[in-house]
Order: structure tokens, then C-alpha cells, then sequence
């Protein structure tokens, strides 16, 4: 199809305008959670480090929903969305003084205060403004896309997102060689503001208010938790078991996921430089997989795709875990590197497939909404998997760990396949199966 040139010109804006927002917001984040895990992990234990993760699933869980109810029932995503980016930003004040904090703590009082509980309360606090910004602009993905295309645009905005990821952790690898903590915090919050600034230029459609925004903290209840005669849209397609299926997955990754950059450094005698490689292969694999996935979501459907991701997820613990049986060095690196792809392929396929059924089974008014709740059900996964597998690991090392949380994976898969239904749309003959983007 041929645009005119204006509008070509505003499709290309809008698409550089929402990587560069999802590329610096994930990578803020990355860059900022592999610091914290690495800081931590070299003075405390495998349950300390674990804390990081269900703090920052904690704050997902608690936040996720209330931001997106609050943008569908106001109809101001983008002020939602500086609002809780600016917040971010400002909630990591506390990390360049956190030394000061403990030492003037300890004088007060009998007992020395541990700054590992400042960097967890910190994470948390990062958490409950960073949840903001996943599900409004999957919302704003998926509406872009429209019903033929929804899960080629979520695949590209994944994309965005996958790529922020590698680079945070990339970086991370580098600057924690190569600069103190305040250092590395200065640079996650210059990354931070640059993600602001980018998401207050997005068009994020804003809508017009709900007809009920006047009562807002009751009407923002109800879409939270919804009297036992309004949850029908929990039910449509099995939607509600795909948030368990989410959940259960999200604790295996999540339990693995957390304790990786203590894994890669202490157990396996990787370099940190290293690490920040290794840790790169799941995003940089998810860059170039999302779109190509997204397209696959919508001529072969949704439950097919979140099926296997599940399944393949498992994998990722198990592959994690066969890196002691090998020499160290570049083959443990190898080992886990692939590990990594592995997941990249699974979550490509699950998350791409998820967000377009969400998309499509959502009613008006509600996208957003659904989406955090998408979001809120893998934190449920990010909030028992790393104290779970953390126990583990403490008592009975990383590799027993990884391989027990896997079979919460399998068992995602199965529940998935029994109780969801298919939930893609015709797609209309005329536009070849290509959904052509809305316009920015």
C-alpha cells in the first residue's frame, strides 16, 4: 500500500519515537537490576540476592493494574506515563546515599543496619513506578496494529523492549569494572530521564475520560477487583487460567533469572565483563525473533505459540544448570549463553502470543487494564520463584535449584493447553493478512 509522504513521515516518527521510549526505559532497568544483583551478591547469600527480584515483582503486582485502570478510566496515557517515569527516576535518590544512611543508622542505633535491605527497598520502590509503562504501551502497540496485525506490532515494540534489555545488561558488565555503585546509579538515571522524555513526545492515543472518571478511586476499585457478577471478562477464552499459566512460568524465569549474575561470577568463575555478555544473548536473541514471531501469532494463532513458550522455558533452567558439568571458561559461558537463546525463542513466542490474546479478548475501555493484570499475573511468578529458588540454592547449590523450578514451566504449558481457547480474528482476506499499522 502507498502512503502519502506526510504520513509515511508520521508512521517513521511514531515507530522511532516508541523504541527509543521502550529501548531507554527497559534499558534503565536492566542496567540497573544487574548492578544491584551483582553489588549485593558479593557480600550476601543467594536468598539476599533473590530479595532484589520479589521486591521489584512486589511492586509490579501492587501497581501494574492501578496504573493501567487509572490511564483507560482518565484517558490520559501519556501523562500517566510521565508521571510514573518521573517517579522512577527520583526513586533511586535513595541508592547514592544509601552508605551515609546505614553509617548514620548504625550510630543511632544498637545494632548495624544492613544497606543490602536499602538497595531491596529501593528496587521495590523503582518497581512501583516502572509498572507503568508495560502495559500502556503494549496497549498502544496493540491498537496500533488492529485485530490482523496486533501481533506483528507487539512483536516490534517487544523488539524495542528485547534490545533495551541486552544493552542494560551489557552495560552493566562494563561499568561494574569500571566505576563505583553512585557511578553506575548516575548513569541509570540518565537513562531513565532520556526514556521520560521520549514517552512524553509518543502519540499514545489518548481517549476521552470514562464517563465515571469523576468517582475515580471507586471506579479504579471495582476494575481491580470486580464484584462476583462483573468478572465475565476474566473468563472470556480461558483467560483468566492463561494468567496462572503466566504466573507459574514467570517463577521458574524468574527464580533462574535472579540469581544468574551471581551464578556466572561466583560458581562459574566468569569475568564480569563476561557476564554482562552472557546475560545480553536472551534480549539481543529476542530483538531479532519478536516481529518474526508476532507474524507467525497471527497467521498460526495465539495458544499454539504460548503453548511452546511455556514449554521451552523449562528448558532454560535445565541448560542453566549443565553449566558446572563442563570445563570452565568459554565453555560455561557457551553453556549458558545458550541457555539464554533458548529462553529469547520461549518468551518471544509466549509474551508476543499473551499480549495479542489479551488484545483480542479485552472489551472497550479495558486493554490497558487487562494488560497490567498480564503483567501483575508473571510478578505473582517474580515474587515466589526467587525466594523459592533462592532457598534452594542456599541449601542445596545453583544447579539442584535451577532444574527443580523448571517443571513450574511444564506444568504452565499444560494448564495453558487444557483450559485456553483460540482467540485470534479472521483475518479479512482483502488486507492479505498483513495488518497495516494505525496511523501515529
Amino acid at each position: 500500500m502507498n502512503y502519502p509522504s506526510a504520513l509515511r513521515a508520521r508512521v517513521d516518527r511514531g515507530t522511532a519515537l516508541v523504541g527509543l521510549a521502550a529501548v531507554t526505559r527497559v534499558a534503565a532497568g536492566a542496567l540497573l537490576g544487574t548492578s544491584l544483583a551483582v553489588h549485593v551478591g558479593r557480600s550476601g547469600s543467594a536468598l539476599e540476592v533473590s530479595l532484589l527480584a520479589t521486591a521489584f515483582s512486589l511492586g509490579i503486582i501492587l501497581f501494574a493494574p492501578v496504573w493501567g485502570a487509572l490511564a483507560d478510566v482518565t484517558g490520559r496515557r501519556r501523562l500517566v506515563l510521565v508521571g510514573t517515569g518521573v517517579g522512577a527516576t527520583l526513586a533511586l535518590a535513595p541508592l547514592f546515599a544509601a552508605e551515609a544512611v546505614a553509617d548514620a543508622a548504625s550510630a543511632l542505633l544498637p545494632v548495624a543496619v544492613d544497606p543490602v535491605w536499602v538497595q531491596v527497598l529501593v528496587r521495590g520502590l523503582y518497581a512501583v513506578f516502572i509498572a507503568g509503562f508495560g502495559p500502556l504501551m503494549l496497549t498502544v502497540a496493540s491498537e496500533r496494529g488492529g485485530p490482523g496485525g496486533r501481533g506483528r506490532a507487539v512483536g516490534s515494540y517487544n523488539a524495542f523492549t528485547a534490545a533495551g534489555a541486552g544493552a542494560g545488561q551489557f552495560v552493566a558488565g562494563l561499568l561494574l569494572g569500571a566505576l563505583v555503585p553512585d557511578g553506575v546509579y548516575v548513569v541509570v538515571a540518565g537513562v531513565s530521564l532520556v526514556a521520560t522524555v521520549a514517552v512524553a513526545l509518543v502519540d499514545t492515543g489518548d481517549s476521552a475520560p470514562d464517563p465515571d472518571a469523576g468517582s475515580l478511586p471507586s471506579e479504579v476499585k471495582s476494575r481491580l477487583f470486580p464484584a462476583a457478577g462483573e468478572r465475565d471478562h476474566l473468563r472470556t477464552n480461558g483467560l483468566g487460567w492463561l494468567y496462572l499459566g503466566l504466573s507459574a512460568r514467570q517463577a521458574t524465569v524468574s527464580g533462574v533469572g535472579a540469581l544468574m549474575p551471581v551464578y556466572i561470577v561466583t560458581t562459574l568463575a566468569l569475568p564480569e565483563s563476561w557476564m554482562g555478555a552472557v546475560l545480553a544473548f536472551n534480549p539481543v536473541s529476542q530483538t531479532a525473533l519478536m516481529y518474526y514471531l508476532g507474524g507467525v501469532v497471527d497467521d498460526r494463532g495465539r495458544k499454539p505459540m504460548i503453548t511452546l513458550g511455556m514449554a521451552g522455558s523449562a528448558a532454560f533452567g535445565l541448560v542453566a544448570a549443565a553449566a558446572v558439568l563442563v570445563p570452565g571458561g568459554v565453555a560455561a559461558a557457551a553453556v549458558v549463553a545458550l541457555g539464554y537463546v533458548t529462553l529469547a525463542v520461549a518468551f518471544s513466542a509466549m509474551w508476543t502470543g499473551s499480549v495479542a490474546f489479551v488484545g483480542d479478548v479485552a472489551p472497550e475501555n479495558r486493554e490497558s487494564e487487562l494488560m497490567g493484570l498480564a503483567s501483575t499475573a508473571r510478578s505473582v511468578g517474580g515474587v515466589v520463584g526467587p525466594l523459592g529458588v533462592g532457598a534452594v540454592a542456599t541449601v542445596a547449590g545453583y544447579p539442584a535449584a535451577f532444574a527443580a523450578a523448571s517443571v513450574l514451566a511444564l506444568g504452565a504449558a499444560g494448564v495453558v493447553s487444557v483450559r485456553v481457547d483460540e482467540s485470534r480474528p479472521a483475518v479479512v482476506e482483502s488486507a492479505g493478512g498483513v495488518g497495516v499499522p494505525a496511523d501515529d
